[in-house]
């Protein structure tokens, strides 16, 4: 039996059993989560047993999810005794976080406040891989976010720009991404090429509005002080004192890629984001993104951040799915590989 200060420690073989004890009812209630919400998610994520006495958690279970939901709890009471609110979300993101590294600090993460959305939402990044990214911003003038839909690349540098301009570092904002046909023609769309473009910058607008409140984020597109635009729209501009966002960046050419970068003027940053598994371009086209990739990674200045499935700040169900298509699409690879490009043992 070994003891710690506040618990109590039992070994039985790969089996923990421990005691969390905590000081203030409220902020206890709060870890708990609305009809101990919290737990029951701590509970079916690890497979383990939690219960609570007074102001006190028991965790039953198997040693290694055991310690982890140990420094799961304590790290989220932390957090709450810094003022940060702790909603079901948080949760999985601090499991996700913990299981990754054992020596992250979730108050490194979550109380880095980005920006305060016009619904009053604190907007922080939610994992190792967005704080690393939101650093990045910070620090360079280019930076790619590559990795799965979900992970809030193109969120979190929308949440950047705006802050940024709210600072009046920048003059203004422009959100650009390629209009390139997804299993769909835009020649079936109705309307002029406007309109048909549009729908390609919806989830642009989306994330605007998520920020800044309709009616301002519709006055600032109106000045001009917040531009959304096909990418095709950058060709001959040079881009100066502006945060410049480039979305769905996989779906460039090698060409464009290059107008893009090469726009950039004095003042400006620019964020690239893309998802190199889901490229949209004609078969043969070779995608800008991972040409960039290649060629840039060296370049002093310029800095690359990759995602993975576990970054996923979507419902818990979108992680799984990438991981589950990633799966068979290694199997199926596998598969159909030409027998003669096997290794040979």
């Amino acid at each position: 039996m070994k003891e710690e200060k506040g618990r109590k420690v039992e070994f039985e073989g790969a089996e923990e059993s421990a005691r969390l004890e905590f000081s203030d009812p409220r902020l206890f209630r709060d870890l708990l989560g609305h009809h101990d919400e919290h737990l029951k998610i701590i509970q079916r994520t690890l497979g383990i047993k939690l219960r609570v006495r007074g102001l006190s958690i028991e965790i039953e279970g198997d040693t290694v999810e055991a310690e982890l939901a140990d420094k799961v709890l304590k790290q989220l009471y932390g957090l709450l005794e810094k003022g940060y609110p702790v909603y079901g979300s948080d949760v999985d993101y601090a499991i996700r976080i913990l299981s990754g590294d054992g020596r992250a600090n979730l108050q490194d993460i979550f109380l880095d406040t980005i920006y305060i959305s016009a619904h009053k939402r604190v907007i922080t990044p939610k994992s190792v891989a967005q704080k690393a990214y939101i650093d990045a911003i910070r620090r360079y003038d280019i930076v790619f976010g590559i990795g799965p839909a979900g992970t809030g690349k193109t969120y979190l540098a929308m949440a950047m720009a705006v802050a940024e301009l709210g600072k009046n570092r920048y003059v203004r904002i422009i959100l650009t991404r390629p209009a390139v046909e997804a299993g769909e023609k835009l020649g079936f769309l109705p309307g002029d090429l406007a309109e048909k473009v549009n729908p390609y910058l919806r989830p642009l607008y989306d994330a605007l509005h998520d920020m800044v409140d309709f009616d301002r984020a519709h006055k600032m597109v109106e000045r001009g002080t917040i531009e959304v635009a096909p990418l095709a729209f950058m060709r001959g501009r040079t881009l100066n004192d502006s945060f410049v966002i480039l979305d769905e960046a996989q779906n460039t050419t090698p060409e464009q890629m290059k107008m893009f970068l090469t726009r950039l003027g004095y003042g400006s940053k620019a964020v690239i984001t893309g998802d190199v598994t889901q490229i949209d371009l004609p078969a043969g086209k070779p995608s800008g993104l991972k040409e960039a990739w290649r060629i840039l990674k060296g370049v002093e200045g310029i800095r690359f951040i990759t995602f993975t499935e576990r970054d996923v700040a979507r419902h818990r169900l979108v992680q799984d799915i990438i991981t589950a298509y990633e799966r068979d699409e290694g199997q199926t690879g596998a598969e159909n590989r030409n027998p003669s490009d096997k290794a040979i043992n």
